[in-house]
């Protein structure tokens, strides 16, 4: 019944790696369900381009659509472009330098509060650094320290459901088991303060230059027949999801490089030299971006290295050839990142650390199609940017302050199988830097 689904769980590193050699495609089973995992990044290119006759549906795609409802992440294609022109706005470039501002305040705040010596449990403090920016972006106010906790149980509890329900018939998903239940209740919970938030500030009125500013204003200025279609409902929905892939995804991008760099004494030693020149102790901003050019590269080849997304899963709208193979109607097709990513036919060594890989001067540099953290095509992530610029920052900013060494015996970090692809556990140390 489980077919891969254990591997899967149990470790998707070793999967995917296994999948590598077996031919660009790799027909699976997951519970009860076949899957069809593109390896060649061509096929990839040319599944996540055609989001008509692959699109967001299928046994996972609804699984993922009962915890986080219908949103620009997991809307078919007949309602994604308005979902889509609605909420680009709040993600607008020039958007950013505010948004900037805010998580330049909110990692200070955290990473201020540090102490030397202090043990990390890294995962857990990433999150409430991505959780922390997210809200105070989203809403801009920063909530009490009791209720962020709340809230970053509830999304952590929530993600957590969405993976084993997709190796679940969808009638279990539906029964009132203790994993349902709590996850149930951490939805609702997020939803009703995300509604609450979403009716004040309509009461409210003006441009605070957040998200919530900027999803108003797109879904007020629908035309008479769109709006029909959207609700206060459907804003919370994109709300919704934005918390979740937003934090979850940075939180790990975060914890993945810290363990990375403090693995590899060269990144560390000249990751640390950029910093000092640039920011000598002092929070990065908006504004150091361009010249935290060495750090930039340590976050893309992290998101090479383990993206956060593992896997992207389509369905067939329409029989259609891929590769040579013909594929029916209904198919479920699985574009992964991570076998794309550590293709030795595409990146030198690609099981190797090597932020030089992304150097400019580099060449040759890696193809378009063989890089794909955020997706690719009409699909791919709408906040891309904004996590960069997070991870970016918070990046430096740690940097600037402290050093994150291992744990005797903890060197090793293996993923663990989520919605992202998480570090299973890393503690790390935290030491004052001397400058």
């Amino acid at each position: 019944m489980l077919g891969h689904a254990w591997p899967v769980l149990r470790d998707p590193v070793d999967f995917l790696a296994s999948l590598q050699g077996q031919g660009d495609l790799v027909r699976v089973t997951v519970g009860p369900f076949d899957v069809v995992v593109v390896c060649d990044p061509d096929l990839a290119h040319q599944v996540l381009l055609d989001d008509r006759a692959f699109d967001k549906g299928g046994p996972f795609i609804e699984r993922a659509r009962d915890v986080v409802g219908d949103n620009v992440s997991t809307c078919p294609h007949s309602d994604h472009r308005r979902r889509r022109r609605l909420v680009q706005p709040a993600f607008h470039p020039d958007r950013l330098p505010a948004y900037g501002r805010v998580m330049s305040f909110q990692i200070a705040e955290r990473v201020n509060s540090w102490h030397d010596g202090q043990v990390l449990d890294v995962p857990a403090e990433m999150a409430m650094i991505a959780t922390n920016v997210l809200t105070s972006t989203m809403f801009s106010d920063t909530l009490p320290p009791a209720r962020l906790r709340r809230a970053r149980r509830d999304a952590d509890t929530v993600a957590g459901a969405v993976l084993p329900r997709m190796f679940l018939p969808r009638a279990l998903t539906r029964l009132p088991l203790p994993v349902n239940v709590r996850s149930a209740r951490a939805r609702d919970r997020l939803r009703r303060s995300t509604l609450a938030a979403v009716r004040a500030r309509r009461a409210e009125g003006g441009d605070r230059g957040d998200l919530l500013s900027a999803l108003l204003a797109g879904y007020d200025t629908e035309s008479a027949d769109d709006r029909r279609t959207s609700s206060d409902t459907e804003l919370v929905d994109e709300m919704l999801v934005f918390h979740l892939a937003g934090s979850e995804t940075t939180a790990v991008v975060l914890s993945w490089a810290l363990h990375l760099v403090a693995g590899d004494r060269e990144v560390e030693r000249r990751l640390h030299a950029e910093v000092d020149a640039n920011l000598n102790g002092r929070t990065a901003t908006y504004e150091d971006l361009r010249a935290l050019e060495f750090t930039g590269r340590v976050v893309t080849e992290t998101m090479r290295l383990r993206p956060p997304i593992w896997l992207l899963n389509r369905e067939l709208t329409t029989d259609a050839r891929l590769g040579g193979h013909h594929l029916p109607a209904g198919t479920v097709v699985a574009c992964s990142p991570y076998v794309v990513h550590h293709r030795a036919d595409l990146y030198r060594d690609p099981e190797r650390f090597d932020p030089d890989r992304w150097d400019p001067a580099a060449r040759p540099v890696p193809p378009r199609t063989a890089f794909l953290p955020f997706g690719h095509g009409a699909r791919k992530c709408v906040g891309d940017r904004f996590g960069v610029v997070e991870a970016t920052l918070a990046l430096a900013s740690i940097a600037t302050r402290w050093r994150l060494a291992h744990l005797p015996g903890e060197e090793e970090v293996r993923p663990a199988a989520s919605v992202v692809l998480r570090p299973r556990r890393l503690h790390m140390r935290v030491t004052r830097r001397a400058r």
